[in-house]
């Protein structure tokens, strides 16, 4: 942080070789260098205690795993923080994250009389970076409270340098402009009323702070108004800095260096890919809708479609028949029509028509749009009255009606002291399609795909990150209509 010693890039060069060559020794040393920092970076983005402990954990396995591909050793200290960044926003995306669970503050050896100027220092800190955007304010961070040179903020962003540049720059100069503002507010609220209707409570809010700095710009009694002057570093050193576990350590260390557990680090490395030519991660993308999550907007046509293919078939069918069975009427006109099917949740949700019934016509949206079956026209105007002694021949050629839908069968599973486990599902009475629609508690899975009766497949169940003690259970939702249990020991 901005006023404490930091590494420098020797230190940076020599970690970076070190991790290179596998030594395990240096994974400490980059740990108790670093970790501190990052925490705090971490838990600035993401505002859960557990989420960046689990997020610092991450990285420490990425940065061990990737060391070799970073072409610029000395920049060891910002190709850590690109790394952060990357984990976190993967975080933020993720619908079972952590939340409303912030980190301590780290405790500082002040007097009374110290605190409360500390106190109102960051009120008038939280009020002049309420005027910046989301970006400006991690920029500042980065630049000033992190001390990263512009070349590793283009790295962390993932953007180019010129834009980085411009950035930092336009950052620096809005927060000079929102400081002085706060500091008239705080200052020389009395001198003018508009500053007096705006600035009733600390701190400022976004949207306040901002109309007081387009205020200040504009009014001739503020612009004359004399403020001290406040460098960035020294209004920033004031914010909370949040306090790392001290049993952190241990749990980030062992997941990085345990002989068990190289599968899932193999599993946390491939989240940071994939790099750009100087080794820098690339920014985190959001996954792409899937396939299953568009079809129902796709159904529609494609049922349309099967519906006239079907009716020219049974059309077919109903013409041979009158050809064949050597009579000018339709022989199973007079006898029961075939009803469509209703459409239960495991068929296609194509009706089977009658032999009689007309194929349907493209305009129609759907086969199941017709009222009144008896308004449908026939091919014979006037069907007979009296019903022949003969009962109609039923086709054998229509197309048989889909399997009665299945349900599953789950059984939960127990990680022991593993990292993960397998949950067993089976399609019994039919088939069945099935999807994981959610996890409880601290235990992450997903999953989807098609079972025939009496098929079986597993679904891989995974411990959410972060540090816990003794026994943990969660449970895994499957549609349709199942849960099972998982549990494991920390």
């Amino acid at each position: 942080m901005a006023g404490e010693p930091g590494p420098g890039r020797n230190d940076d060069q020599r970690l970076a070789d070190s991790l290179r060559a596998g030594d395990v020794i240096a994974l400490t040393e980059v740990y108790d260098t670093y970790a501190p920092f990052l925490y705090d970076y971490c838990h600035g983005l993401l505002r859960d205690r557990v989420e960046a402990a689990g997020a610092l954990r991450n990285v420490v396995i990425a940065a061990r795993e990737h060391a070799d591909r970073l072409t610029e050793p000395d920049r060891l200290r910002g190709w850590l923080y690109a790394i952060a960044r990357k984990e976190c926003m993967r975080r933020r995306d993720s619908p079972n994250r952590h939340t409303g669970q912030e980190a301590p503050e780290a405790e500082d050896e002040l007097t009374p009389e110290q605190l409360a100027r500390r106190e109102e220092r960051r009120l008038l800190a939280h009020s002049a970076l309420a005027a910046l955007n989301g970006r400006q304010r991690e920029a500042i961070d980065l630049s000033v409270r992190h001390e990263l040179d512009e070349v590793d903020v283009c790295g962390v962003f993932g953007i180019p340098l010129e834009e980085t540049l411009a950035l930092v720059e336009k950052a620096r100069e809005d927060l000079a402009a929102s400081l002085r503002a706060a500091l008239i507010a705080q200052n020389h609220w009395k001198s003018c009323p508009s500053v007096a209707a705006l600035t009733e409570s600390w701190p400022l809010t976004p949207q306040t702070s901002a109309s007081l700095v387009r205020h200040v710009a504009s009014c001739p009694i503020c612009q004359v108004q004399e403020t001290p002057e406040l460098p960035p570093d020294r209004l920033l050193s004031v914010l909370p800095i949040a306090a790392i576990p001290a049993e952190l350590r241990l749990d980030v260390l062992t997941a990085a260096t345990a002989e068990d557990r190289a599968g899932n680090r193999r599993a946390i490395a491939a989240w940071t890919e994939p790099f750009d030519e100087y080794g820098w991660p690339l920014p985190y993308q959001p996954a792409a809708p899937r396939a299953r999550d568009r079809e129902p907007r796709r159904r529609g046509p494609v049922l349309a479609a099967v519906a006239v293919t079907v009716g020219l078939l049974v059309l077919f069918v109903g013409g041979w028949t009158w050809l064949h069975n050597g009579s000018g009427t339709n022989a199973s006109s007079n006898g029961p029509a075939v009803p469509g099917d209703s459409g239960s949740p495991g068929d296609s949700g194509v009706p089977e028509p009658s032999p009689t019934e007309p194929s349907p016509t493209v305009s129609s949206p759907s086969p199941t749009q017709s009222k009144s079956p008896s308004k449908s026209p026939s091919p014979s105007k006037s069907p007979s009255k009296t019903p022949t002694t003969k009962p109609p021949t039923q086709p054998t050629t229509l197309a048989p009606r889909p399997p009665k839908a299945g349900r599953l069968s789950v059984s939960g599973c127990d990680m022991e002291r593993r990292d993960s486990c397998a949950i067993r599902i089976t399609a019994v009475g039919g088939p069945v399609n099935w999807r994981v629609t959610g996890t409880s508690g601290p235990v992450r899975a997903e999953g989807s795909g098609h079972l025939d009766a009496g098929e079986s497949t597993q679904v891989s169940v995974s411990r959410a990150d972060g540090f816990c003690f003794g026994k943990q259970t969660g449970s895994v939702s499957i549609s349709p209509g199942q849960s099972a249990s998982v549990s494991y020991i920390c």
